[in-house]
């Protein structure tokens, strides 16, 4: 099922072709004046400046040819030499009932799909999520869903740091805190047993508490180098799987995945995997001898590492540090491991790492080293970086007094929002109690998670709940506004017994509305490429505004005529799939009403 953008431009290309033009200049785009005409192709002027040839002679031929064209009910040349397509509406007709009929609206799959893995989320083991891993879950839940959509075979990692310097840290901080604890650690890391059950004595530790003291461990461990030299022993010992140390773990483990997974339903965001960095600790041994006998690793001050600087790189970069002077696993070196899982238990094509683009260094770091060691190969390791989310300073958001704020609070003061904006447009007197309370749940979301990916990832953007939240303008309850419309339209003529027919395009709200839904494969394909469900977030915006101008200038149920009636009913029904499709891929659901 081809889209009429890439119709028309096999058709230009096939002229251009037979005019002795290189048919990889005919590109078809949308019409930057759509009051003119619906696409354009500019490659006359590219084929003239090749060829040294005129390019409006060559626009001439080439629109010659496509005059005959049923599909295109005008062919002109404008300035030098730009070709503009004005589509048939029999042509537009057809498309939309095309779009109607397929389940997937309108969109297509790639040609080869790929095995690939979206690293997102990473949330630390032992501390709350924050506003800081918003943006990872979301944009890395929409990429995931995207991919998959897409044809390709996707797997989603949470990816939590549960293995590193802060886990040595917390350790100690909790054992200065409490003496019998401290004392039992000590006890369990000289006899015990690391797969025993978790003493009750560490089951009273709580994830407030570890979130507590984490703060306070952190600033003491870079100012005091007595204190950050035994969080780094204990972190050894973690790693070696001391019974005290390892069992303490666990707990901060199993507290943290509570939470963890309260605040990733609330954004409904899933993983297929739930892997941390943990989960590699048994390669790690293995890869370092095997690092060491190709001749990667080199001492240095006694820690080890790999050198990965390039002749001719601009900046300089730092080695990845695989093992340090007290013998434990780094941050780089179970990134390192975790490559190569990946490779021997999935075969990845790709893997996507979303996470802050401040870590850019940091993943040029460890992707050089993956390539030097054999675990993956150029290109195939990709870091999809992102800005900030911030507040009206232009700051990182924070609380008002001052701290970053907690994810969960985030979504419960959006949840509010919602609430209060659905009680003022009257739907609590209409819906019980836990209706109410699950689409507030969805308005929220909508309204995070759309204001988030209408933006480029690489951009930062400022956080407004107020216009984020409203029912008008660009915001994700505008969106579910509009699907929740057509869903209240489409009740209404099964009570009235109409039902949708064969469309027959004719009002210039129409031809815009289908113009809108057969740009979906655009969108799609663009955002696939780019990494960037900001198009699919504009497409989604797009096609809810030419609904909404249909809808007002085109009457569907009071239409004058049964075969009118159908043919709008079938162009709301196909708004309604693939706006839902849309917001789907952007991880939105939509409620039946508002």
């Amino acid at each position: 099922m081809i889209d009429l953008k890439t119709a028309l431009g096999e058709a230009v290309a096939a002229a251009f072709a037979a005019e002795g033009v290189p048919a990889d200049l005919a590109r078809v785009t949308a019409s930057d004046r759509p009051d003119l005409a619906d696409f354009q192709s500019n490659g006359a002027l590219a084929a003239a400046k090749r060829l040294g040839r005129n390019p409006r002679d060559i626009a001439s031929a080439v629109a010659d040819r496509l005059k005959a064209d049923p599909r295109l009910a005008g062919v002109e040349i404008a300035g030098p030499g730009f070709i503009n397509l004005k589509v048939a509406d029999a042509a537009l007709s057809a498309r939309a009932d095309a779009i109607a009929e397929d389940p997937r609206a309108g969109a297509g799959t790639v040609a080869h799909p790929r095995r690939v893995i979206v690293d997102y989320g990473g949330p630390n083991v032992a501390k709350p999520m924050h506003v800081g891993h918003l943006r990872a879950s979301i944009i890395g839940e929409s990429l995931k869903r995207l991919y998959r959509f897409r044809g390709d075979e996707v797997v989603g990692d949470a990816h939590f740091g549960d293995w590193g310097y802060q886990m040595g840290l917390l350790i100690g901080a909790v054992c200065d805190e409490n003496a019998a604890i401290a004392a039992l650690v000590e006890q369990l890391n000289a006899a015990g047993d690391p797969g025993a059950e978790i003493p009750e004595a560490f089951r009273g530790i709580t994830l407030a508490d570890l979130d507590r003291l984490y703060p306070m461990a952190a600033a003491r461990g870079k100012e005091d180098p007595a204190y950050r030299d035994r969080a780094r022993k204990l972190t050894a010992d973690l790693q070696a799987h001391k019974p005290g140390c390892y069992l303490l773990w666990r707990q901060f483990h199993d507290v943290t995945q509570v939470a963890l997974e309260r605040d990733f339903h609330a954004l409904g965001v899933d993983f297929d995997w739930w892997k941390g960095e943990s989960d590699v600790d048994h390669l790690i041994a293995p890869m370092v001898a095997d690092l060491d006998a190709k001749g990667l690793l080199v001492d240095d001050q006694g820690a080890r590492i790999i050198r990965v600087a390039r002749e001719g790189d601009k900046r300089e970069l730092p080695p990845l540090l695989v093992v340090s002077s007290e013998g434990s696993a780094m941050y780089g070196t179970t990134d390192l491991a975790t490559i190569l899982d990946r490779k021997q238990g999935f075969g990845f094509d790709q893997v996507i790492y979303c996470v802050d683009q401040r870590q850019a260094d940091h993943f040029e770091i460890v992707f050089r080293a993956a390539c030097l060691a054999g675990y993956a190969a150029e290109g195939q390791l990709e870091h999809v970086g992102f800005g900030t989310m911030n507040g009206p300073d232009g700051k990182p958001f924070k609380t008002r007094e001052g701290g970053v704020l907690k994810l969960n609070d985030l979504i419960e003061m959006t949840r509010a929002k919602a609430r209060e904006r659905l009680n003022e447009a009257g739907l609590g007197e209409d819906v019980s109690e836990a209706e109410f309370e699950d689409i507030a749940g969805k308005v929220a979301v909508a309204a995070l998670k759309f204001a988030d990916l209408q933006n480029f990832r690489g951009t930062s953007y400022v956080f407004d709940l107020d216009r984020f939240s409203s029912f008008e303008g660009k915001t994700g309850p505008y969106l579910l506004y509009q699907a929740v419309r057509v869903k209240s339209l489409l009740r209404r003529a099964a009570g009235e017994s109409v039902r949708a027919g064969p469309v027959a395009v004719g009002q210039p709200t129409e031809r815009d509305l289908v113009m809108s839904l057969d740009a979906f494969e655009t969108a799609l394909a663009d955002a696939y490429d780019r990494k960037a469900p900001n198009i699919l977030a504009e497409h989604a915006y797009r096609l809810a505004q030419a609904y909404s101008k249909f809808y007002a200038a085109c009457p569907i149920l009071q239409a004058p005529d049964s075969a009118t009636r159908g043919s709008r009913l079938t162009l709301a029904s196909a708004t309604l799939r693939q706006l839902e499709l849309a917001l789907d891929l952007l991880g939105i659901a939509v409620p039946d009403r508002m």
